[in-house]
């Protein structure tokens, strides 16, 4: 057993899931240890911990988040076993199938969710977490306003982020806020998953789309298509995004914003983790158009 399956062994029988035999490592997540706890009848459960947790409240945000997806109705997500200062207790889903089928499937999912759920404002009532940053959740009438403060121009006080962009390119991020109102659509607010890359997209055990590991908030439905898009889906999505567009009425040009609602994320990755896996590269690509020439 090694010493992260150990820690969270201790972790579940503190919590007294006593009957727990032994831990898998699971792989997949960045932020947090997760694993596979097999209890003493033979099923299994996901568990996940932080060694020193970023908030007493980070695994009931998750957890909240799980079951506002899942009341929405039209995205299974886990059951939530327990979720305390220490840990989070999931029932278990198998990965997802490599079919084009399951993927339409999700679209159909993902398309009602972001269409049933509409909301006159952005935000949450609370705040939650993207891996182990905060995501700030205020109240905004203005979805403009949201995005840039909330989902990009908080990321430039994080200490990586500050090492990673130089002065230019913070300057850069800051002028392709203030045109964020000509260079994306206007869009009404829907929940949305908010960390949803294709890691993060698991089924049921009869086969059907399950999703894991949400930051919700109500915000555009396009940043949950972005995160998809520019994280390396597998070939067989591809049909997810034509259907997906097809159900929600995209325009044609939504592939050309892609990069610029995926900014949040890299940012968040920056300023998480080292190596940045190229995010600060892609970062700085979106943003060269605007950057004053000399």
């Amino acid at each position: 057993m090694t010493d992260a399956t150990s820690f969270l062994l201790e972790r579940l029988h503190a919590a007294g899931l006593t009957d727990v035999v032994a831990v898998e490592p699971a792989t997949g997540g960045l932020a947090a240890t997760a694993g596979l706890a097999r209890r003493g009848d033979g099923t299994s459960v996901f568990v996940k911990a932080f060694g020193e947790p970023p908030s007493d409240d980070a695994f009931a945000a998750e957890a909240e988040g799980l079951t506002v997806l899942r009341e929405a109705g039209s995205i299974p997500t886990p059951e939530i076993i327990l979720a305390d200062r220490d840990l989070l207790v999931l029932s278990a889903l198998p990965p997802r199938p490599g079919t084009e089928a399951f993927w339409e499937q999700l679209a159909h999912a993902l398309a009602h969710l972001h269409t049933t759920t509409r909301y006159p404002r952005f935000g949450w009532h609370r705040d939650n977490w993207l891996g182990r940053r905060r995501q700030v959740n205020t109240w905004d009438d203005d979805g403009f306003e949201f995005f840039a403060q909330h989902r990009l121009l908080r990321w430039l006080g994080e200490r990586r982020v500050q090492e990673a962009l130089d002065a230019a390119d913070r300057a850069a991020l800051e002028r392709l806020c203030d045109r964020l109102p000509e260079l994306l659509p206007v869009r009404p607010a829907c929940l949305t998953h908010g960390d949803l890359w294709a890691l993060n997209v698991m089924a049921t055990p009869d086969g059907r789309p399950a999703l894991i590991d949400p930051a919700v908030s109500y915000t555009w439905a396009e940043v949950d298509l972005a995160h998809l898009w520019t994280t390396a889906p597998p070939p067989e999505a591809h049909v997810f995004f034509e259907l997906y567009a097809e159900l929600t009425g995209l325009d044609r040009d939504w592939r050309e914003r892609m990069p610029i609602l995926q900014l949040r994320q890299h940012l968040a990755v920056i300023a998480q983790f080292d190596p940045d896996w190229g995010a600060a590269d892609l970062v700085r690509a979106t943003l060269a158009p605007f950057r004053q020439r000399p």
